[in-house]
């Protein structure tokens, strides 16, 4: 939805940004789903494998046309990711819009000149623009002001550093971020994608969750088993407190002969895994895997018998 935003973009508009090469107006188009963003760098990669190729821009420019053509059929939402700093480059935007109903809005990214120069540094080679040029671009856009860009079709004039997107944008990527846990209710691989994005995709038709199981204080058991081989898995929903999702790993208790049991050692990735099952997670001085859990000296002299309650429901666990 697009009501949060200000000034008020309905749905049925198409937003045109407007700016030179620098001004951040990508940044800004990404603030949008990106299925609703026409950038004229991205088909320009499209139609020629290389978002600096200059030869490639009439394709580019054909290609968006097509597009928005459909989409403005449609009554979508969109925004046009590209420098738009004359009138010959937005007029065929606005009379695709109004032939379809749909309101064309030009947003502004007024960046001060000397900074869009600046920025063409940090560029790949192929993608800077001349400083002569980045000014011109400029010097057109302040003139499309002085003329009146609602004189040109325009509905509405409006200027990035009014917009509130940060809200919607952030409520977006922590959707997405719940989805690809797998946390979101929904049906694609559910509660496999967390184990996918940390492990890859090989090692799903091992995993096996304990459901049951409680011999981490009530977080989720996993297990990767192949015949005779295997490593339980815990699922931390609040790593170190700062709320984020990991896996630990069971590994004998390392460095420390009193104990008999099992550790737990955060599992970053397969090679953590291999080397868990290796049996020199702890011992190489590399790995960032650091032992921690219920079974250390400390908990025993504090908790023994919870200690030992743990041990006895982990081998349990293990032979089912």
């Amino acid at each position: 939805m697009t009501a949060p935003y200000y000034p008020q973009m309905p749905e049925n508009s198409l937003v045109v940004l407007i700016g030179p090469s620098g001004a951040g107006k990508t940044t800004i188009a990404n603030t949008w789903p990106a299925s609703q963003v026409l950038s004229l760098d991205a088909l320009r990669e499209v139609v020629s494998d290389d978002a600096g190729d200059q030869d490639a821009t009439g394709d580019a420019v054909a290609a968006l046309h097509l597009l928005l053509e459909a989409r403005m059929r449609r009554r979508l939402f969109t925004v046009i990711d590209a420098t738009n700093v004359t009138s010959a480059s937005r007029e065929p935007l606005i009379a695709a819009a109004k032939r379809h109903d749909m309101l064309p809005i030009a947003l502004m990214v007024s960046t001060p000149g000397t900074v869009c120069v600046d920025r063409q540094g940090a560029r790949p080679a192929n993608r800077r623009v001349p400083e002569e040029a980045v000014i011109r671009q400029r010097q057109d856009m302040v003139n499309s002001q002085r003329r009146g860009l609602k004189s040109e079709g325009f509905t509405e004039v409006a200027y990035s550093e009014s917009l509130y997107q940060l809200l919607p944008f952030l409520e977006r990527l922590s959707e997405k971020r719940q989805a690809d846990l797998g946390l979101d209710n929904g049906d694609c691989l559910g509660d496999l994608l967390l184990p996918r994005r940390v492990f890859g995709p090989e090692i799903l038709p091992l995993w096996r969750w304990k459901d049951g199981s409680n011999i981490v204080g009530g977080d989720r058991v996993a297990e990767i088993r192949l015949g005779q081989m295997y490593l339980t898995l815990a699922f931390r929903p609040n790593v170190d407190g700062e709320g984020d999702y990991g896996f630990d790993v069971a590994v004998p208790c390392p460095h420390d002969y009193k104990c008999t049991g099992y550790a737990w050692v955060p599992a970053y990735s397969v090679t953590c895994l291999f080397r868990a099952l290796n049996g020199d997670l702890d011992y190489d001085q590399d790995i960032v895997c650091t032992v921690h859990g219920p079974n250390t000296d400390e908990d025993q002299d504090h908790d023994p018998e919870g200690r030992a309650d743990l041990e006895a429901q982990y081998a349990a666990a293990v032979r089912e």
